[in-house]
């Protein structure tokens, strides 16, 4: 019998994570992801372990009861037993059922061709200590992003295998593109609907919205900034724009529709570098962007993500100065911005309640 591949094993749970977690053990972390429960306790995920990107890295999961000002320490953490493997690339979601699932990447070195997208899910995310199903592998690739719940009720996952990186698995040559993993059963099974091969793509990180005439559009993180490719069957078939259509820093980027309709866009306002992290709003689905609420504008400030509360309060999360290999310092933050439409709009903090900067969590190891 074949012996199964470490990376397609499931990794641990940690519900109880002792002080080998705590932050004064973490010499790095970053790339971070937040949710709202249903009764408004935050949820917030970033990945650390070992000196940086690679072997070893494990999630790490904490909370707040929904003021945002006062974080937990690590409730729960995911990590590999085989050292050689590593947990990254963490997502939070809420379902349209109010369950909240966390998604992982996993893989065998820092990337072995396939990685995979795995999940836990609990069904009541308004408990401190929550119920966690055991963690399932979902597909090929990584998913970074949050999924999209379309029009038709279907579930989409952003997932890519990386072909911007070596190594290549020749069975995988057809998978190895910015795709669209679909549930059409709330989560209970999930199959690849197709794929955009956007040139210069680097590490995908692409993100889906459902335009108002039913087409999706598609953002993907590229070597020069932004590019996009547009589905008009629901994710089949990509068209893909042979050039950036935003500009950026080659780096993360977060879109989603808000309740008022319009989109949200957090990206990097300065082509060139990690710095100017800012929130513009567009009301004709991306053709125009309006606004521009500078959240930070530090070097450093990367990977933002973020969620919407009923009040419409905006929580955009992003990490500060890692640690690790993009780091200009160590300050090794994760930071909160609490801010809403008007804001961005009038491109100052104009709502008293808004408030950016909020630390949620500092490494210190």
């Amino acid at each position: 019998m074949n012996e199964i591949e470490p990376s397609l094993q499931p990794a641990q749970l940690i519900l109880s994570p002792g002080p080998e977690y705590a932050d004064d053990q973490r010499c790095w972390q970053g790339i971070p992801g937040i949710e709202r429960s249903p009764g408004g306790r935050l949820w917030a995920t970033w990945y650390s372990g070992g000196a940086g990107e690679g072997p070893g890295n494990y999630v790490v999961l904490v909370t707040s009861a929904g003021v945002a000002q006062t974080w937990s320490g690590p409730q729960l953490v995911a990590q590999h037993p085989n050292p050689a493997c590593r947990c990254y690339d963490p997502c939070p979601w809420c379902d349209p059922h109010g369950r909240l699932w966390l998604f992982w990447a996993q893989s065998q070195n820092w990337f072995d061709g396939r990685a995979g997208v795995w999940a836990i899910r609990c069904d009541d995310p308004d408990a401190a200590h929550p119920h966690w199903s055991s963690p399932r592998r979902l597909c090929h690739g990584v998913m970074m992003n949050k999924p999209l719940v379309l029009s038709t009720g279907e579930w989409c996952l952003p997932t890519a295998v990386w072909g911007s990186v070596e190594p290549h698995r020749p069975e995988l040559a057809e998978e190895r593109f910015s795709n669209l993993v679909v549930s059409t059963d709330a989560g209970a099974s999930w199959t690849r609907r197709g794929g955009a091969d956007v040139p210069k793509r680097a590490f995908d990180e692409h993100m889906v919205i459902e335009r108002q005439d039913g087409s999706l559009w598609m953002l993907v993180r590229r070597h020069d900034g932004i590019g996009e490719a547009i589905s008009t069957d629901r994710g089949i078939t990509w068209l893909a724009t042979p050039t950036a259509v935003l500009p950026g820093p080659n780096a993360r980027f977060f879109i989603r529709r808000l309740r008022s309709r319009r989109l949200l866009l957090v990206n990097h306002a300065r082509a060139s570098t990690r710095s100017h992290l800012t929130a513009w709003l567009s009301g004709d689905d991306g053709r125009a962007w309006i606004g521009g609420l500078l959240l930070d504008e530090r070097p450093g400030v990367s990977y933002p993500d973020g969620t919407e509360a009923p009040d419409g309060t905006l929580h955009l999360i992003y990490d500060y100065n890692r640690g690790d290999r993009w780091a200009l310092g160590h300050d090794r933050e994760i930071l909160l911005a609490l801010v809403r439409e008007e804001d961005i709009l009038a491109g100052q903090v104009v709502n008293p309640n808004s408030r950016l900067r909020v630390r949620v969590n500092q490494a210190t190891g």
